[in-house]
């Protein structure tokens, strides 16, 4: 077909939404004739919207500096803005300031150009990943000013997204997901552009999953599937990018074996360059794996995810304790949550650092961070917060040996998980009511909780909790038991480390909890014990 017939093709394509045949026919096109700027243009933003994050950065980029050699300021600044947009996606903060500088200049004398509202809406979002809050609200604030001159349902909910994303880490909780809730009218109603829309759904949908608000979370997920069924999103990387993110709901609720093939199968379209979603979704698929017992898998996942950019926890602490490293675990969490500036993040991290210290038995420390994570909980007053905290209070008063206490509490956890069908802390929970009500004498309901656990695990394709194990004696955690059996049949430190595929460091710490947590001075006591409690090595 020759070029001009292949142009006309490809422009029919780009108005009508068919992003891959606009995409194949300006490819074919451009072999054989140079494009015109706006066809560039297009050329980049149909490669955009199938995924080729880099070709299409590359392309938009140079229809920019074409719009800027032929002096045509104001489409360059809102081509500028689209390029700041992308390499936001792209998980590149240095690089997305310059395009907003880029296109701050331009608009110097272009104030009042709509560009200049995508431009805060960008910096806005900017600053607060950049931890730099009062410059975001500050955008927000301009945004609105902006806005408010203007009878534009599209750049209200650009407005309203930055609104409820700056006031998200002053604990503004209840007023930004108004303003969040809000802003997502236009953009159901198909009042603002694709790729836009595209990031504030992604925004809202990812700030309801980070404070633990799975309701709401359903309800813009639901209509984001709706939204994606749209002609202009339908075949684009938008609809993978949703898919990673309704993972992350329905992995509360759904079977791990199907959900891990479908994470898998959408990681691999948008690892070109979604470098943000995609750390997001092999930290997802390495969390999934370590409740399915798939440690080499775990590890592969949460590797991947470090190596673009996405540091693995807790999910890789939670695997490492229960592997039995359990001081290496703590460690490694402790430091994350100390250098940890994004509150809500840090909230997000102690969960796993009380269940974590509750198994290496450090009752003291586990308690002082679920007073963190209520403190936490009540401030941003997020339903999740709060499941979390109840959850955390009842497993830290079981450890203190207050199991009549802790039943309540449990019990209060445990409805608020069912109300958002978190399954897997619902079979937690029940866990640890096993344990008060056996410690209370009421084997039948301990029986029972047991059971409940043991159904939801199965349903799930999960293994039970090991970093908490109410059959080890002495309070030891599984590998603990490990270690101590074989050292009771007489192996040596570097046995029990070629057997258990530790190294013989790993093994030496684990010796000093045990003799610890036993009250005891040396490898001979720690073996009468073992003896004496019935501590053997497993097949």
């Amino acid at each position: 077909m020759p070029a001009e017939d292949e142009l006309v093709a490809a422009r029919d394509a780009y108005t009508r939404g068919d992003w891959r045949a606009a995409y194949e026919h300006f490819g074919r096109a451009a072999k054989t004739a140079e494009l015109s700027t706006d066809d560039l243009s297009s050329y980049g933003m149909a490669a955009w919207r199938l995924g080729h994050g880099r070709e299409s950065i590359r392309l938009s980029e140079e229809a920019f500096n074409r719009l800027v050699a032929e002096n045509n300021t104001r489409t360059a600044a809102m081509k500028a803005a689209d390029v700041a947009l992308q390499w936001l996606n792209g998980g590149d903060q240095t690089i997305t300031r310059v395009w907003v500088n880029r296109a701050r200049r331009l608009l110097e004398s272009s104030p009042e150009d709509e560009a200049f509202a995508y431009l805060l809406y960008v910096d806005s979002q900017l600053s607060v990943i950049d931890g730099q809050f009062d410059a975001g609200v500050q955008r927000a604030l301009e945004l609105q000013e902006f806005v408010s001159r203007r009878n534009s349902p599209g750049l209200t909910a650009l407005c309203l997204t930055a609104s409820g994303l700056s006031k998200l880490p002053f604990a503004r909780t209840s007023e930004a997901l108004a303003d969040l809730d809000e802003a997502m009218m236009p953009v159901l109603a198909g009042q603002v552009p694709v790729d836009w829309a595209g990031d504030i759904y992604c925004a809202v949908i990812h700030e309801c999953y980070r404070l633990g608000d799975l309701n709401r979370m359903k309800t813009w997920t639901n209509a984001m599937d709706k939204w994606r069924e749209g002609p202009e999103v339908a075949a684009s990387w938008y609809g993978t990018t949703c898919e990673i993110h309704k993972w992350q709901l329905l992995s509360a609720t759904a079977d791990y074996r199907e959900l891990e093939q479908r994470l898998v199968d959408a990681l691999a379209v948008i690892e070109d360059f979604h470098v943000g979603t995609a750390g997001e979704g092999h930290y997802e698929l390495g969390d999934i794996r370590r409740r399915m017992g798939d440690i080499d898998g775990a590890r592969a996942a949460f590797a991947k995810a470090r190596e673009i950019g996405f540091e693995p926890l807790p999910g890789e602490a939670l695997l490492k304790c229960h592997l039995g490293d359990d001081a290496a675990a703590w460690s490694a969490l402790q430091m994350r949550i100390d250098a940890e500036e994004d509150e809500i993040s840090r909230i997000r991290l102690l969960p796993a650092a009380i269940e974590i210290a509750l198994a290496r038995g450090r009752v003291d420390e586990a308690d002082r961070c679920c007073r963190q994570l209520e403190e936490g909980a009540e401030k941003f007053d997020s339903p999740g917060f709060r499941a979390w905290a109840q959850h955390a209070r009842g497993a830290v008063l079981v450890q203190q040996g207050a199991p009549a206490e802790a039943l309540p509490i449990l019990q209060d956890a445990l409805r608020r998980y069912r109300s958002t069908q978190r399954r897997y802390e619902m079979a937690q929970v029940y866990e640890w009511m096993s344990r008060a009500h056996e410690a209370t004498g009421e084997s039948a309901d301990a029986a029972s909780d047991r059971a409940n656990a043991d159904s939801i695990y199965q349903q799930l394709g999960a293994r039970p909790t090991q970093a908490t194990n109410a059959e080890a004696p002495g309070g030891l955690t599984k590998r603990e038991v490990e270690v101590l059996a074989l050292i009771a049949a007489g192996a040596s430190n570097r046995d029990v480390a070629k057997q258990l595929f530790i190294s013989e460091k790993t093994v030496g710490r684990h010796l000093a909890n045990i003799f610890v947590k036993l009250d005891v001075s040396s490898r001979t006591a720690a073996a009468a014990w073992a003896h004496e409690n019935r501590v053997l090595p497993s097949a």
